[in-house]
């Protein structure tokens, strides 16, 4: 039998040569740099996720990735004044910034007041002394987004939170990019037993490409609030890895709005009793935007409870998609999980494509899931029509009120506030 080779696109090929002309000169030696090798030989093996790959059906990106843009220099004083502007989605929230300019952690950005408990650093510093052990032990999958981070990561933040210390103010991860250049950033936070946190990943990344990836190790008896706004001009895709300890409460919420390409993953394994999660987020697309959200949600130890809620908006040509699938181990007795997603069509040409799914080996459980994909419901918007409000004004009542279910949904009421007023930015910008 004659062997087949596999022909590889131009962004398969730059990807190769990436790492053979970077690898001398990433960060991390001795096992960082054969976690490296391992991760790309995956690459190789198999390429750019397309259709054939059920994870990446609805987004081919072997297909959409045509070209890689060069990978990041070093930032100058230029890009670093430009960042300044960076992550003004968030910018009445009283938050500490920790600042990176194209994939580089940029110190004389960032506010690194000591606080008790709390521990700051550099991804690239840390791999540089060889004293990351945690790193990907979060959650192991074989993903070749993720595979490609691992083996291109060059910087991102480390956070240590100690034992039951309570971070006064949430930690502001702003990564801006300002050229047409690639990133591989990756971070990884450890929350250690009994304390409490709230992080904001903040990607204002313009026409940069980025594959970003955070690690988050969430301890016993901890809080952690986790959000993800993405305001991206090129290529995003981004993979959260989690795994999260007993008798915990753990919050998500995504927000992305103005991206023309994003894949958001997350891969959560529950991997202790009695813990508690809500995972939301928002969507806002039109021209012709695609937003993919894609979640694992693993329950492996029992009496645990989930919630995933997702509200996705579309305008013009705007494609979303939802894939989410909820595993429930044999003996995670008593699991509670409970899935949604919805989509709301303003156009005949916008597409949505949900895909919730359960995959249960356990018999003593209450787990469902729902989808909907439809329009503005017409009753409503003549009943507020006739109270002499405006087509458009009505409609973006109509369209708050949709969304706003899932956004009251959040705790912190300065980053609640903040990301309703981006929301009603977009719709405002929509009725122009």
């Amino acid at each position: 039998m004659a062997d087949v080779t596999a022909i590889k696109t131009s962004a398969e090929q730059a990807l190769s040569a990436a790492y053979s002309a970077a690898r001398t000169t990433l960060p991390g030696k001795g096992a960082v740099a054969s976690l490296r090798e391992d991760a790309f030989k995956r690459f190789e093996e198999r390429g750019l996720p397309h259709r054939r790959v059920e994870e990446w059906k609805y987004t081919d990106l072997r297909a959409l990735m045509r070209e890689m843009a060069p990978l990041a220099a070093p930032p100058d004083a230029a890009a670093k004044a430009k960042a300044k502007g960076a992550g003004k989605l968030v910018a009445g929230v009283d938050a500490r910034r920790i600042v990176f300019v194209d994939g580089a952690f940029a110190p004389e950005l960032s506010d690194l007041t000591p606080e008790p408990g709390l521990t700051v650093g550099s991804l690239a510093d840390v791999l540089a002394k060889g004293t990351a052990p945690a790193l990907g032990s979060a959650f192991s999958t074989d993903d070749v987004a993720v595979a490609l981070n691992t083996a291109l990561m060059g910087d991102g933040a480390v956070i240590e939170v100690a034992a039951h210390a309570r971070i006064k103010r949430p930690i502001h991860l702003v990564f801006a990019g300002t050229g047409n250049s690639s990133a591989f950033v990756r971070s990884l936070v450890t929350v250690g037993e009994g304390a409490e946190v709230t992080l904001i990943e903040d990607h204002d990344s313009g026409e940069a490409q980025v594959n970003a990836a955070l690690e988050l190790i969430v301890g016993d008896h901890a809080r952690v609030d986790y959000f993800k706004l993405t305001q991206a001009k090129g290529l995003h895709v981004a993979s959260l890895l989690a795994r999260i300890g007993a008798d915990a409460h753990f919050n998500t919420f995504a927000y992305t709005a103005g991206s023309p390409l994003v894949r958001n993953q997350s891969f959560i394994r529950f991997d202790g009793e009695r813990t508690h999660a809500g995972i939301r987020g928002v969507n806002l697309l039109r021209g012709q935007d695609h937003v993919d959200t894609t979640l694992l949600i693993v329950h492996a130890k029992g009496h645990c409870e989930s919630r995933e809620q997702f509200k996705t908006v579309l305008d013009d040509e705007a494609h979303g998609v939802f894939q989410g699938k909820i595993v429930v181990a044999q003996h995670a007795q008593k699991t509670d999980a409970k899935m949604l997603t919805r989509a709301l069509l303003l156009s005949e040409d916008a597409e949505a494509d949900n895909k919730p799914e359960l995959e249960i080996f356990a018999d003593d459980v209450v787990c469902g899931h729902g989808a909907t994909a439809g329009a503005l419901d017409p009753t409503l918007k003549f009943y507020l029509m006739s109270r002499g409000i405006s087509d458009a004004e009505a409609e973006a009542l109509l369209i708050q009120a949709f969304i706003g279910e899932t956004v009251e949904e959040i705790a912190h009421e300065d980053l609640r506030e903040a990301l309703m007023n981006a929301a009603i930015a977009w719709l405002r910008a929509r009725a122009a």
